[in-house]
């Protein structure tokens, strides 16, 4: 979908989403269709009046399937779309509180950081060229000795066309990598300094205290220190913007945006099974489910910005389930998520769509990076049918890896073409069936390779 047409997820309708989505995911409609509806119904019940608004919550939903299938790119794509507050959390880096590691409500202020840094890019854009001119003259006020002026107070036309030749060198970028000096001020972050973190653990949250901390007893006073015209602008891009931004408003969009549109997708929650034992690493999974079950089911999380309500916090859970099932997670975790949807395995049918139809897909990108050293790859459809039932049969023979499949399957096959292509430049290269075979076929019949090599 071109960018400049590309609408905001909450004005698009379910197929609108479904079918933005099947630009990079090829199959699992089911998958698609139920997310799509999910995040539809957060618009409806934006608009319904106040008395049933508030009785709407989200039907949190957990995506089943092996892994290649689909559903962290699904994940991927819906955040690329997304106008809303999103992150993507694994749910193996979260530790029962009172152990050493992150808690799980970190994840509602990783949201938080999310909404308002959206928020700070949407009020960058209405003034744009207002922060950009701003920054042109501070660094050509670096770049440029102090202006003397004459006795009327005017600059004279010969450092006025100076100022004007360097303007255009700087757009052209011609000074990038010269360094200068400049006093970077210390940022007032967006938050309140009595607010205390959520948990003692958490360091990162201490250390943003400190650093307010500072930038208060500090007065202000910056350090000085050499960078590139490139990162200077950057930095001073950050300052500008800072000065526009009024801290509380912001604070209060991004805090409303978190908490009525924003999404958790939580993968990997299956590694978090329990399995019926009762050993320390079973304990500690049960522990984590149970810290995440009270801010599934809404509750309010302290931040540095504030106290969150994640009542109306989408939460999107996705797992392979292969040593496990959902009935493993406790009964409680279970009833929070009551939308279920099972990601069907890929097939060589599958395989051959996903080899060239998504935008990103993988020959074009085999193609792309070839024709840098001036090859051009061609492939028969014989030979994408031919690699696709390679992959599907690998999969069959040894653990399914679903689409992952085909980044080895493609590698092993053009790993002679890929290796000598700065003595093929201004060629073409053609992939046929037979080279498939060729490359690959003694691999597929030997059960040993195809354990060890693909």
């Amino acid at each position: 979908m071109d960018m400049k047409n590309r609408r905001k997820l909450d004005d698009m309708t379910p197929r609108e989403i479904v079918a933005s989505l099947d630009e990079y995911v090829i199959g699992q409609e089911d998958a698609k269709k139920m997310i799509a509806v999910a995040i539809r119904n957060r618009v409806r019940r934006k608009a319904l009046p106040d008395e049933i608004k508030n009785e709407v919550t989200p039907k949190n939903i957990i995506m089943i399937g092996p892994t290649g299938v689909g559903k962290t790119e699904i994940a991927r794509r819906i955040a690329r779309l997304a106008s809303a507050p999103f992150i993507k959390v694994e749910a193996t880096k979260y530790t029962e509180v009172g152990y050493v590691g992150r808690d799980v409500e970190s994840m509602v202020r990783d949201l938080m950081a999310s909404s308002l840094n959206l928020v700070k890019e949407e009020l960058y854009k209405t003034r744009e060229s207002e922060v950009d001119h701003k920054v042109e003259e501070r660094l050509l006020d670096l770049l440029l000795p102090e202006v003397e002026r004459e006795k009327n107070g005017q600059v004279s036309e010969d450092v006025i066309q100076t100022r004007e030749k360097f303007r255009d060198m700087l757009r052209r970028g011609v000074f990038d990598d010269k360094e200068i000096e400049i006093e970077a001020k210390p940022q007032m972050r967006i938050s309140g300094v009595g607010v205390f973190p959520a948990s003692d653990g958490q360091m990162e949250d201490l250390n943003n205290m400190i650093s307010d901390l500072g930038s208060v007893f500090g007065k202000g006073r910056g350090q000085k220190k050499k960078v590139t015209i490139k990162r200077a602008r950057e930095i001073i891009k950050e300052e500008e913007l800072d000065k526009l931004t009024n801290n509380d408003n912001v604070v209060e969009e991004a805090r409303k945006r978190t908490e009525e549109m924003g999404i958790i997708f939580i993968d990997e929650i299956d590694k978090i099974c329990s399995k019926g034992s009762h050993n320390n690493q079973d304990v500690s999974r049960e522990g984590v489910q149970r810290d995440i079950l009270p801010i599934v089911e809404g509750t309010k999380v302290s931040t540095k910005w504030g106290v969150i309500d994640t009542t109306n916090i989408l939460f999107i859970a996705a797992g392979a389930f292969s040593m496990s099932k959902p009935s493993d997670l406790i009964p409680e975790l279970q009833g929070r998520f009551p939308l279920r949807v099972e990601l069907k395995d890929l097939t060589a049918d599958d395989f051959y769509r996903i080899l060239q139809e998504p935008s990103n897909a993988m020959v074009k990108q085999y193609k792309a990076l070839l024709s840098t050293e001036g090859v051009t790859l061609e492939f028969t459809d014989e030979a994408l049918r031919r690699i696709s039932a390679i992959a599907e049969e690998a999969n069959k023979r040894t653990d399914n890896i679903g689409a992952r499949r085909l980044h080895t399957v493609m590698e092993r096959l053009l790993e002679d073409i890929s290796f000598n292509a700065d003595l093929k430049r201004g060629e073409t290269v053609l992939v046929t069936e037979e080279f498939v075979d060729e490359r690959l076929g003694g691999i597929i019949v030997d059960q040993d390779l195809t354990r060890y090599i693909l």
